[in-house]
């Protein structure tokens, strides 16, 4: 029992110390990182920024969502980290040469909608719900489904 109590303890304090870091807030567009700002623009010259949020957790993120639907994840800095197009096709611009060419020989037809680029190198979700893996300089490493 005593065993329990502690658990059910150390799981409310990991849950309250979450909440209270956690500080994923609206902010205004102009309050964006401007290389955030100009990536939006040159990559998604047809959306306008639908809202912007700030997490000032253990790492400075920004989240944007844009009126087409999209969302663009950023760093402290305004790199991109993740950009989800839902169902249709991240823009060209994002992907590097190496795996855009990988995935048109590979899967022709088949759109990448979702790109985050992760510590040894991106991940992408493809429209047919495959998941593909690829070092940071484009070299294929794997594949789930």
């Amino acid at each position: 029992m005593k065993t329990v109590k502690f658990f059910l303890t150390a799981l409310l304090a990991l849950t309250l110390s979450a909440v209270c870091f956690a500080d994923d807030r609206p902010i205004p567009a102009d309050q964006l990182p401007a290389a955030a700002k100009a990536f939006i623009t040159q990559t998604f010259p047809e959306a306008t920024i639908a809202y912007a949020t700030i997490d000032r957790g253990f790492q400075t993120e920004y989240e944007v969502r844009l009126n087409d639907g999209s969302k663009v994840e950023f760093d402290a800095s305004g790199n991109w980290k993740k950009v989800d197009c839902e169902y249709k096709a991240v823009p060209e611009s994002v992907i590097p040469a190496a795996i855009g060419q990988y995935v048109k020989t590979n899967f022709p037809g088949v759109p990448v909608i979702k790109i985050s680029k992760k510590m040894m190198g991106y991940e992408l979700e493809l429209q047919n719900d495959l998941e593909l893996r690829f070092s940071k300089d484009g070299a294929f490493l794997g594949m789930d489904d």
